[in-house]
């Protein structure tokens, strides 16, 4: 059988209604899918929240400046035992027990109390 016999024999019109029931069918069982997913999908919800935790706006000779709230007590951390400081969120505020743990709200306090920056933590000077 040549290629030319295979497609007398297959009539035009036969494949294009195949193809056209095919492609119903998929685009059938997408748009099915797709609104399955979204009756499933939960609403957005939005609630005003209380801003009592969050840093204000500091305003000191024209310039405006950001707060962050300090972390239970400041926002640099040391040990009572060791000789750097840490930020509350590096590796090595992590490792100091809470009894041994000494704040400072700022790297001036710090300094002014023997501490030297901890060189794993980037971004103290």
């Amino acid at each position: 059988m040549t290629l030319h016999e295979l497609r007398e024999k297959i009539n035009s019109r036969d494949v294009f209604f195949s193809a056209v029931v095919v492609l119903v069918s998929f685009a059938s069982f997408g748009l099915g899918r797709l609104s399955l997913l979204k009756s499933q999908r939960e609403p957005v919800r939005i609630e005003n929240a209380l801003i009592a935790g969050v840093g204000g706006v500091k305003v000191e000779e024209g310039k405006i400046a950001v707060g962050l709230p300090a972390q239970a007590g400041g926002q640099l951390v040391a040990s009572k035992t060791g000789s750097k400081y840490h930020y509350p969120w590096c590796a090595g505020a992590s490792q100091i027990a809470k009894k041994n743990k000494i704040w400072f709200t700022s790297i001036e306090e710090a300094r002014k109390a023997g501490y030297a920056p901890a060189s794993n933590c980037k971004g103290l000077k």
